[in-house]
């Protein structure tokens, strides 16, 4: 580890801090504000396509309408996708004349997207046509972040808003939120995100590939497209698709060492602004510094972790007497480890899975990082919108293990913590973890699961189990060892995409439901305060032992073993 590399560290983590206030503040405006911005000139658009979907803010919808709306507008939208996919080679913007994509490939690609997920069984460049990354893909870009964020706010007026004189139970209207997220935060902070990545080098156009000479007489495709388009909602949106097969590593995704630290940024950006506006929804922005504040601790571990992993030298170049100069295998040089490790524990904690190393020649405890930050339940920041309303949920497992422990009934916000409240958080806590290691218990034992791992031991078992991580947290990202297009993996991390997203959001809407009716008692001398540094311990407690208790016998079998391994002198 070196100053320099703790510089970036520490930058990175001032930048957000520092634009974690003024974001929120936009966002709380326009999703909670009376006037919107920019009234006279995104009013009418507004006005217009709220009526094309046939909503009105004031028409605001239960938890169950909410939740039907969201699954209709997300299955209607995987079937397009499919559609779109199946039929490129017929549609137009395909220069490369790409053929048709497979049955279970497209499957598994409309799922991932419209999860919000992007795991990618394919190269892009040689797989998707322009139109196929434009209309199929990056719209599932846009809309599932929206999408997410429409979640959270949901989850988040449940806990803050007080019962209404009629007694009225609605969250909001997903049709509004869909429409807002789109209109005064995504499309908008896009466009000047991919000018700047333009003017960084990333390409924009409608030119097919070009076949080049090398300097050694070699022929060379070098593939183009609209690339900075699609590549500014990839990060801001914490999808992480590549428009190319090596994502983020590439020099026409990612050009610059600027260009690193502001997609880096915007994966957070969106995530850590939440915090915030929970806090002016909440009435109390104490609130949201708790919640940003066991994030924060929770990333400076991990990355911590990672960087000095990957400062260590690689036992086998030490055996080689080579200078050591830490892990530099599967990364980018013009990066460094420093970078390399943040951008993984970045994007990994934020459910992106973009990356600009590979993960899987990172060593043993490197790679934990990024498989824990995913297992702890994308909590750590998050998702756009899913970071928020996971942290949430861990809220108020926390409140009530705390209210256990002084003998009262636990509250959150002056809202009492019943029954129904617990059974759908621990409904929510214990999907994640059945899916993965399940559906992990089954590659591993058929001969279709394990054909495709490219190391044995404790590394193909980490391969294994972070795939499935990785799908069930709608992170995206891989190991890199996994050839996964194959019907059984397609399939089978498709529908670990499905489950992770959508059987863990509707018991979220259904706590949002049970909770914004519900009275609001007046804070007395027994109640525990949730904005002080106790409860942010008790909080980072309850994430830590969920996870390692979850977890912690895969991991063992694993990274962890693999570790080891690797410092007794012996193959990993």
């Amino acid at each position: 580890m070196s100053l320099l590399g703790w510089s970036q560290i520490l930058l990175f983590l001032a930048l957000v801090l520092a634009l974690t206030r003024p974001v929120g503040a936009y966002l709380f405006r326009v999703f909670e504000g009376p006037v919107q911005p920019l009234p006279r000139v995104l009013g009418p658009v507004e006005r217009l396509l709220l009526r094309l979907c046939g909503a009105f803010p004031a028409r605001e919808q239960t938890w169950g309408q909410y939740t039907l709306a969201l699954l209709a507008f997300s299955l209607v939208g995987m079937l397009a996708t499919y559609v779109v996919l199946r039929l490129q080679h017929v549609l137009p913007l395909n220069p490369q004349g790409l053929p048709t994509v497979g049955p279970e490939l497209a499957f598994n690609t409309a799922a991932s997207f419209t999860t919000n997920t992007n795991w990618q069984s394919y190269a892009g460049e040689s797989t998707m046509s322009y139109l196929s990354q434009m209309l199929g893909l990056a719209t599932h870009n846009f809309t599932s972040a929206a999408a997410g964020l429409g979640v959270a706010l949901a989850l988040a007026r449940g806990f803050t808003r007080r019962p209404g004189p009629e007694g009225s139970k609605t969250l909001g209207n997903f049709w509004v939120d869909l429409v807002r997220g789109l209109l005064y935060v995504f499309l908008p902070l896009c466009l000047v995100y991919a000018l700047f990545l333009v003017a960084q080098g990333v390409p924009q156009t409608f030119a097919p590939s070009r076949e080049l000479t090398t300097l050694e007489g070699v022929k060379q495709t070098l593939a183009l497209g609209p690339v900075a388009s699609q590549e500014a909602i990839k990060m801001l949106g914490t999808n992480g698709g590549g428009f190319f097969n090596a994502n983020s590593a590439h020099p026409f995704e990612n050009p610059t060492p600027l260009a690193n630290l502001v997609q880096m940024l915007s994966i957070f950006l969106i995530p850590a602004a939440l915090t915030y506006t929970y806090g002016r929804m909440a009435g109390d922005t104490r609130q949201g510094w708790a919640l940003f504040t066991a994030m924060s601790l929770l990333f400076l571990v991990g990355v911590t972790v990672a960087y000095a992993a990957e400062s260590a030298s690689n036992p086998a170049v030490a055996a080689a007497q080579v200078a050591p100069a830490g892990n530099l295998e599967g990364k980018e040089v013009r990066f460094g480890v420093a970078a390399s490790a943040l951008f993984a524990t970045v994007t990994t904690d934020a459910s992106c899975g973009a990356v600009n190393a590979m993960h899987d020649s990172f060593m043993p405890l490197g790679g934990l990082v990024p498989l824990v930050n995913m297992q702890l339940g994308e909590v750590i920041f998050g998702g756009v919108g899913a970071g928020l309303y996971g942290i949430l949920v861990m809220v108020v497992l926390a409140v009530f293990i705390a209210g256990l422990m002084v003998g009262r009934t636990p509250e959150y916000l002056g809202k009492k913590i019943e029954a129904r409240e617990m059974k759908l958080a621990m409904l929510y806590v214990l999907i994640f973890p059945l899916v993965i290691l399940c559906l992990s218990a089954v590659a591993a034992v058929l001969p279709q699961g394990v054909s495709s791992l490219n190391n044995a031991g404790p590394h193909g078992l980490s391969e294994l189990l972070y795939a499935f991580t990785s799908g069930t947290a709608n992170n995206g990202s891989a190991f890199a060892g996994l050839n996964a297009n194959t019907p059984f993996w397609n399939v089978s991390l498709g529908l670990s995409m499905l489950a992770g997203r959508f059987l863990m959001i509707v018991p979220v809407l259904a706590l949002a439901g049970g909770m914004v009716g519900k009275k609001v008692v007046a804070a007395g001398p027994g109640t525990f305060p949730t904005h002080g540094g106790l409860f942010t311990g008790l909080l980072v407690s309850v994430v830590v032992i969920v996870g390692a208790l979850t977890f912690f016998p895969a991991l063992s079998l694993g990274p962890i073993v693999e570790h080891f391994l690797a410092g007794a002198g012996k193959a990993f």
